[in-house]
């Protein structure tokens, strides 16, 4: 196993530093100043790359091109357009095939440099933003990418397209054309952020969709502007993507040495079982692990002994997100508070982990452990302490207090956990009838819907969340809890939890060093009822909606921290999730052809690293 050490040049130490120059930056900057067209755009203080930079500085721009990496992918698909909430789309396209006016360097916490367009311009007060195209941007049919292309995606995925487009487009006063090259965008709302989600939305060939529904599902190959077409399409099993020899921006210093395999391909299996077979037995190139006690345990296979294959630990100092069972709070099953936190109670994550996972990776403590976004413990104090005492008479116990998830038991049944929980109850209103089930006063029993993903999720594999369930509901029995756990394949779990139709699942939501507008999609209020969105919870809470309008509009970095730390407070003691582990790296085997450059981003294994900036090494030459 090769793991990575940086000490002198940690990516925590970098991360420190681009934080430091933010705010320094921040204020030294007067608000008055003048905007000016620029290379790049970031959310708080200056770009850490100027308009000279040779490449990303995690990327190797003498890496070799060619070469062909294979990855798995659980359940099918059957649409091509990731862009719209009909059909489940495959994985790869809106990556590889489309491209947005900017591309975001995974080496900082939220800055963007111009791709398809030269230059970006806004205001102090981010209003407005401009963009101005290259010339020499191309589809991959040749066609240029014009101003009218960019207007009309804009305006087509705001209105036709999936809803996480909608709640940024709403906000959009104004877009037209400036010049032959220009873009301008005018804002209706205050939101310092709108500026980088315009230069992170995809650009789409109008005329490729025109006359069509856009909003339908499609299995037609999409034309766009990235260095990949789509190649070979075998529906529901494989999809391969071919490196366009032709492609625009080859010469681009922003894309040396990314894009370097000649073909990427992902083919589909019905379960991670099947998936981790192929991997071992060198069908598939790359394997991520997510179970600390299997990547040490049994990775003893012929591939691993003979070198073919190889392990490594990708260090990372992103958000550890959130993954767990969530509790549909629109079900009157978890509307209540008291409700959610029993059953948080009852689930014994000590001996669960210790059970599957040999206790080796640590417990999510809150939705944005492992960063310094994470709210600390005790009372919240200073400006976060102010931003939610507006709220305070509303707010679930915890939430200013401090919150602390239970500790567990080494046994199967936390007793003690267990009694709190059947208190908590009672006072929700349901009590344990003569017939040993829990039930409310009108009689209806406590008996919830789990929903669950035979083929199992970006973070866990189907057999293990399976694992995880069938001991928590042993868990429940105590209580008087019977759920009714239902197994779906993907394209039936996608259409239930698109329309929120269960009472739990499970629930997976990676978070970055930059939130921002996104957090309305998860948890914001406007989401709760739009089917699609991935606010699974349904949440509605004007205190969560305050904390993400303060996020996006604050005007230096200790503000978006307050911010931010105070919605961590707020969905934490909110106890919508039962969350478990998370990994503190990133645990990936691969052929051991495959490489990438020792100078990892501060994201590590995050979107933009790997196929990115990896590359195959060639074949040695015959004797």
């Amino acid at each position: 196993m090769r793991i990575f050490n940086f000490p002198n040049d940690s990516a925590m130490g970098r991360l420190m530093r681009v934080l430091a120059l933010s705010l320094a930056t921040v204020a030294a900057m007067p608000l008055a100043s003048a905007a000016e067209p620029s290379h790049a755009l970031a959310m708080y203080g200056e770009p850490a790359l100027p308009p000279t930079l040779e490449s990303l500085p995690y990327a190797d721009p003498q890496a070799p091109k060619g070469g062909t990496i294979r990855f798995a992918e659980p359940g099918g698909f059957d649409s091509l357009k990731p862009w719209v909430l009909k059909g489940n789309a495959a994985w790869g396209v809106g990556v590889h095939v489309a491209e947005p006016l900017m591309l975001r360097s995974i080496d900082e916490p939220f800055t963007l440099y111009c791709l398809l367009c030269e230059t970006v311009d806004t205001d102090p007060d981010r209003s407005w933003v401009e963009f101005t195209m290259r010339r020499e941007a191309r589809f991959s049919d040749g066609t240029p990418v014009t101003a009218e292309d960019v207007i009309w995606s804009f305006q087509t995925l705001g209105t036709q397209g999936h809803p996480r487009y909608a709640g940024a487009w709403a906000k959009v006063a104004r877009i037209a054309p400036v010049g032959a090259r220009g873009i301008r965008i005018e804002f209706a709302e205050k939101d310092r952020e709108l500026p980088l989600l315009m230069g992170m939305r995809p650009v789409l060939k109008k005329a490729q969709w025109e006359g069509k529904d856009f909003a339908a599902s499609s299995l037609d190959p999409p034309i766009g502007s990235g260095a990949y077409v789509v190649d070979r399409v075998d529906p529901g099993r494989s999809i391969s993507f071919r490196r366009n020899p032709d492609y625009w921006g080859r010469d681009l210093p922003l894309t040396r040495g990314l894009y370097n395999f000649d073909s990427i391909r992902y083919d589909y299996f019905a379960d991670s079982n099947a998936m981790f077979q192929a991997f071992k037995a060198g069908e598939i190139d790359v394997w991520r692990e997510l179970n600390g006690v299997k990547w040490a345990t049994e990775y003893d296979f012929p591939a691993i002994a003979s070198g073919a294959v190889v392990k490594e630990d990708i260090p990372h100092q992103r958000p550890s997100g959130i993954m767990g069972l969530v509790m549909n709070t629109r079900s009157p099953l978890f509307a209540d508070w008291r409700v959610r936190q029993a059953m948080i109670l009852a689930f014994n994550y000590r001996f669960i982990n210790a059970t599957l996972a040999g206790g080796s990776d640590p417990r999510i403590a809150s939705y944005f452990s492992n960063s310094t976004l994470a709210m600390q413990p005790g009372p919240a104090t200073g400006r976060e302490a102010e931003l939610l005492a507006p709220f305070a008479a509303g707010l679930p116990p915890g939430t200013i207090e401090g919150y602390a998830l239970p500790q567990g038991s080494d046994r199967l049944l936390d007793r003690s956990a267990l009694r709190e929980a059947v208190g908590l109850l009672a006072e929700a209103g349901w009590t344990v009838g003569a017939d040993g089930i829990l039930r409310n006063a009108d009689g209806a029993p406590f008996a919830p819907k789990i929903l669950l993903n035979q083929s199992g999720s970006a973070m866990r594999a189907g057999s293990e969340v399976q694992q995880i369930v069938d001991i928590y509901v042993e868990a429940l029995k105590p209580l008087g809890i019977a759920p009714r756990v239902t197994l779906l394949d993907s394209a039936q779990y996608i259409e239930r939890t698109n329309r929120f139709a269960f009472d739990m699942t499970w629930y997976e939501r990676g978070l970055s060093l930059s939130p921002g507008n996104e957090q309305a999609l998860y948890w914001g209020t406007a989401s709760a009822d739009q089917e699609g969105s991935k606010n699974w919870m349904g949440v509605r809470s004007p205190a969560v909606d305050a904390m993400i309008a303060e996020a996006v509009n604050a005007t230096d970095l200790d503000g978006h921290v307050a911010a931010v730390r105070s919605l961590d407070r707020l969905l934490t003691a909110g106890r919508y999730v039962i969350p478990v582990s998370y990994p503190q790296v990133s645990r990936i085997a691969h052929a051991a052809r495959l490489r990438h450059p020792q100078r990892l981003p501060i994201y590590g294994d995050w979107p933009g690293f790997l196929p990115e900036v990896w590359w195959s090494e060639p074949p040695a030459p015959a004797n």
